[in-house]
This record gives structure tokens, C-alpha cells and sequence, in this order.
């Protein structure tokens, strides 16, 4: 049997077909909203650490065209040792050959200074041993510091202090404990001889023959380190340095026309000063050189009371040295020589040399 079409059919198709386009559009939303997503989530944080922002950076300064760089200066010179301040007042330095040479040749001036309260650098260049050991020099030497404190009005005693100068010479120098005005240094190279020609104890080594050139050192009579001319030279400019002396005073130097008859290491010490000291503006000018074993021949320039103090003082520096002891003023001046050097003191400036 045949059946007809339901009216119903039309209907369900209808709604199938919109059930089909409804789903449709969910897909396509969702697929557009993963696409969304995906496009516009933020960045993931870096896992390094942040670079730090650079500082700006610093140019040298671009020098003048016309300027021009400043000079290093100098290293400072080594302080010498031996150094010793005066306050208060100007220092005087006196060099000398032998122990009693500043006080035969050089007095008043010495005593003058001590009673003006003015600083007082005394150094003898050599021992003054006479061949006869060290006992000899230290007797000397302990004449001088006794001269000195009658000089100062003032027994007392004296430090000592071993010294090694920048030169590497070394010195021995006293100075009282109660008066840092005053020192005395002894370098204590060998005497001489008033021969020229040293003594056998001392291998004749003499100081004219190292400033001549024709010893290559000296050595000390206490076993001390030997000494070149050199050292010598540059250990005077040393000592001047250290004690900035107003004036100096020394012997008369070789070639001068009152060397003749000279002990030959007082006119070698003379030569040394002048050699080494001269040239230099702060001290050469104040520079006195004092006629020694010729000032017998010059008129007697000394009397009265200043005459009485040189010769007590040397008197009692002569109670320590067995060879020219006197014990009296009336026995001091008629030593044959020396009384007659005590009653002159000659001191010469560059200019009264003479010089030949």
C-alpha cells in the first residue's frame, strides 16, 4: 500500500540546520578566541640579571696648548746625622787639624762666640796621635772638652755618640749634657808629622798624601772605616749642611803667602775647606782662615785680660797632654813656640790670602 509525505518533515530539517550553523559559530568563536589569546598574553620575565645603566664617561683633562707640565722636584737630601739645630742664635763651625789648633791659633774668636751664646761646631780632622797610640788621642781629647767647659764657665760632662755620616766617615762627637750649644767631632785620621812624612806606627800614612792622590785612602787611628778624598770632601759639605754655620772658621789653605812654615796637615786643612766650602753662597763668605806656626813672626796682637783667658784656657788643656804641659800663665808663655803663638791670633779672609 502507497503512504503521502507527513507535514511535519520540512520542520525537523529546518532545525537541524540551525543546530548545524549554531555549533559552527561556537568553533570558529573558540578557535578565534586561542588565536586571541596566543597574540596578546604578555611577555614571559627574563631570567637574566638587569644590565646596569652605563655611568657617563670621564674624559682626561685636554692640557693647554700653552701650558706646560709641572716639574717633579727633587728628592729632599738625606738628614745628615751629625745634624744639630741652634735656636735662638747663629752657629759657628770651626775644622782643625789637631786638638789645641782652634785654641792656640783661633782664640779669642772661639771664646767670644761661647760667651755670646752663639753655637759652637768643633771638628779635628785628625787625631793629633803623634805616632804615640790611642792613648795619646784620648788624653788630647779630653784636654779639649776641659778647655771647653772653661771656655762655657761650666764644669760638667759630655755625652759621646758614635756617628756614621751619609759619606759613610765615620765621627765620634760630644757634646755637654747640659749645654746643646757646644759639640766637638774627631774624625781621627793619623797625624801627620810636623814632617810631612807621617810616623811608623801609622804606616806614614799622612792626609797630604790622600788629598794629593797619592794614597788612596786613609784609615782612622781607632780601627774606623779607611776614607777617600772623596768622602772627605763630600763629608765636609756634609757637616756644613747639617749645622748651616753663619761663619767658619780654619787654617790657611796652600798657596797662601802665610802657609810657609806651616805644619803640613794644618795648610792641607785649610786647602780642604777652602776647596770644598767657597763656592757655596751661604757659607764661603763667612769663611776666616787663621795663620798657624808663621803668626810668631807677625806682631803680638794679644794682651791684659783677653790674653790671661786664652792662656788659662789653654793651660788646662795642657794638663792632659804629656808633651807641652805647662802649669802655670808665666810657664805657658815661655814655652818655646807656643808662648809665642798664644799672644797673636791672625785670622785672614779669602781676599787677604795671597795667594800665589
Amino acid at each position: 500500500m502507497s503512504h503521502a509525505s507527513s507535514p511535519r518533515a520540512p520542520r525537523r530539517v529546518e532545525v537541524g540546520l540551525i543546530v548545524s550553523i549554531a555549533i559552527a559559530a561556537l568553533v570558529v568563536a573558540a578557535v578565534a578566541g586561542v588565536f586571541a589569546f596566543a597574540l596578546l598574553r604578555p611577555e614571559p620575565a627574563a631570567t637574566s640579571s638587569p644590565v646596569p645603566t652605563p655611568e657617563p664617561p670621564t674624559s682626561a683633562p685636554i692640557p693647554s696648548a700653552t701650558s706646560s707640565p709641572t716639574p717633579t722636584p727633587p728628592p729632599a737630601p738625606p738628614v745628615s746625622p751629625a745634624a744639630q739645630g741652634c735656636e735662638g742664635s747663629s752657629t759657628l763651625m770651626t775644622v782643625w787639624a789637631h786638638p789645641d789648633d782652634d785654641i792656640i791659633f783661633a782664640n779669642p774668636t772661639i771664646s767670644d762666640a761661647i760667651a755670646a751664646g752663639r753655637c759652637v761646631r768643633t771638628v779635628f780632622v785628625t787625631a793629633g796621635d803623634a805616632g804615640k797610640g790611642m792613648d795619646y788621642v784620648r788624653a788630647r781629647e779630653l784636654g779639649i772638652l776641659r778647655a771647653y767647659n772653661a771656655m762655657r764657665g761650666t764644669d760638667g760632662e759630655w755625652d759621646a755618640t758614635e756617628l756614621t755620616l751619609t759619606t759613610g766617615v765615620h765621627a765620634r762627637r760630644l757634646t755637654p749634657k747640659d749645654d746643646p750649644r757646644l759639640s766637638v767631632l774627631y774624625l781621627r785620621l793619623p797625624d801627620g808629622n810636623i814632617t810631612g812624612a807621617g810616623f811608623d806606627l801609622t804606616a806614614h800614612a799622612t792626609l797630604s798624601r790622600l788629598y794629593d792622590g797619592t794614597g788612596a785612602s786613609l784609615a782612622p787611628v781607632d780601627g774606623g772605616p779607611a776614607v777617600t778624598r772623596d768622602q772627605l770632601v763630600r763629608s765636609v759639605r756634609e757637616l756644613a749642611s747639617a749645622f748651616a754655620p753663619e761663619s767658619t772658621l780654619t787654617h790657611i789653605p796652600r798657596g797662601s803667602a802665610f802657609a810657609p812654615g806651616d805644619h803640613p796637615d794644618h795648610s792641607v786643612v785649610g786647602t780642604l775647606i777652602r776647596d770644598a766650602l767657597t763656592s757655596d753662597a751661604s757659607v764661603g763668605p763667612g769663611i776666616r782662615y787663621f795663620v798657624g806656626y808663621p803668626s810668631e813672626n807677625l806682631p803680638r796682637n794679644l794682651t791684659g785680660a783677653v790674653l790671661d783667658s786664652k792662656v788659662d784656657t789653654y793651660r788646662i788643656y795642657t794638663q792632659q797632654d804629656q808633651v807641652i804641659r805647662c802649669a802655670d800663665r808665666s810657664a805657658c808663655l815661655q814655652t818655646r813656640k807656643f808662648g809665642e803663638w798664644l799672644q797673636r791670633s791672625y785670622p785672614k779672609t779669602e781676599a787677604e790670602l795671597q795667594m800665589g
